[in-house]
């Protein structure tokens, strides 16, 4: 099973797998240890506070580690709702989440660096979608950190910048750290259609996710698209829609969108990208899917406080819905061209009916004569419901941030308790 798959399904575990498996958790209480991710030693002294997800995102408790990097809270929404916990580090936000069914939790955090050298940005995905008179354009960046020894690549006064087409309204900005998970972000108006966000860019790969709106009249548009990195470009829209610009290609189609890119490009240059044409809304397919939206995550946003995306803003309507929940499963599978089965699911990358026959996939992957032995099928079990568990946490997320309705969420809990039974049974 791919890694975006294992993080994909998480948080009804909470509720019937872990019972199940006849694990106990303290309800109410938290144990945790900070490590320095740069020097792999136990981080002594650093402020963690308790923020509560529900509503807007409130701090409910405050401690410090002891000399060992470790910390505890005891808060009766621990175990009942998902929580999450930020770790600060010379003035540096650092987060992880804790789902409910978890009673440990270990956070990392890095020496920061403001050093641009230490990242990377190979991919910039943009998907345009239709929208009546006006063109709703989601905008993915793949953000390499590459530091050695590990560092965190922050600066307060910005350390992420793009440009956006004239006349683009923008409607929202969120980053996505090694977990997956899209945080909101504020957004530093640099001017001339410039801006910039303050983010902790942990070693690994992030995501950043850019979304606004462009004038549309007559079914037809020429969006000049600057870059401001360098790399591959990936332009995504509806077959319906015609799309042509200097040097792009066509790359086939993905998940009922068409696939157009550009090997290389500069950063600086202007791409002027012509469309015309107009598609229809998306099929109940792709709220079944489900996107993983904008809810709170939980990786190094600084320089602005974390927020749960607010439920049923403009720039969560259907057309930006769909076009970042491509965006999302774009990432996964174009950037790495496995094969991989993506569908229209956030960061994800497979449905819950796709993990379902983890014995089946655990027999494949130990050959086909003789069958799996208990070990691996234990192991692929193991692998699922801790994939489950990651799902319905996120699941409840998007239900709390207001960006699933509550028809999507009754629908992909379903899938989850069906999946449970599953491997239950198996």
């Amino acid at each position: 099973m791919t890694r975006p798959a294992r993080r994909f399904l998480l948080a009804f575990a909470a509720a019937f797998v872990l019972p199940l498996a006849g694990q106990t958790v303290v309800a109410g209480t938290v144990h945790g240890t900070v490590t320095d991710g740069t020097t792999g030693k136990p981080a002594s002294g650093i402020e963690v506070i308790l923020i509560e997800l529900q509503g807007t995102m409130q701090p409910v408790a405050n401690t410090k580690t002891d000399a060992n990097g470790a910390f505890s809270f005891d808060n009766p929404a621990l175990g009942a709702q998902p929580m999450l916990l930020r770790a600060v580090f010379h003035g540096v936000n650092f987060h992880e989440p804790v789902p409910p069914g978890r009673d440990t939790v270990s956070v990392k955090v890095y020496e920061p660096t403001a050093d641009p050298k230490m990242i990377d940005v190979p991919s910039h995905i943009v998907i345009f979608q239709p929208n009546g008179a006006s063109l709703t354009v989601g905008e993915e960046y793949s953000v390499h950190n590459k530091s050695n020894p590990p560092q965190a690549y922050f600066a307060a006064a910005g350390n992420f910048q793009f440009t956006l087409p004239e006349n683009a309204q923008l409607k929202q900005i969120a980053a996505a750290g090694p977990s997956g998970m899209p945080v909101v972000q504020a957004p530093i108006d640099k001017g001339k259609n410039r801006y910039a966000i303050a983010y902790a860019f942990h070693p690994g790969d992030s995501d950043i996710r850019v979304a606004y709106d462009l004038p549309y009249p007559n079914d037809a548009a020429t969006v000049k698209l600057p870059t401001s990195y360098s790399g591959r470009l990936l332009v995504v829209a509806p077959p319906s829609v015609t799309v042509k610009a200097e040097g792009l290609e066509a790359a086939g189609q993905e998940q009922g969108m068409s696939v157009y890119q550009k090997a290389s490009i500069n950063a600086g240059t202007l791409v002027a990208v012509s469309l015309s044409g107009t598609a229809p809304p998306p099929s109940d397919n792709a709220g079944d899917s489900g996107s993983q939206g904008q809810g709170g995550d939980a990786q190094g946003n600084s320089g602005a406080s974390i927020q749960v995306v607010p439920g049923r803003l403009d720039a969560l309507k259907w057309p930006l819905a769909i076009g970042f929940i491509l965006v999302f499963g774009f990432g996964a599978y174009l950037l790495s061209r496995k094969q991989v089965v993506v569908t229209v699911a956030g960061s994800s990358g497979e449905t819950l009916a796709q993990a379902a026959p983890v014995f089946a996939a655990a027999q494949q992957n130990t050959g086909a004569s003789p069958p799996a032995s208990m070990a691996s099928l234990d192991t692929a079990a193991g692998k699922s419901l801790d994939a489950l568990k990651d799902q319905i946490f996120r699941l409840e997320l998007r239900r709390q941030a207001g960006t699933i309705t509550e028809e999507e969420y009754a629908r992909e809990r379903a899938k989850a308790e069906q999946v449970l039974r599953d491997l239950v049974r198996g």
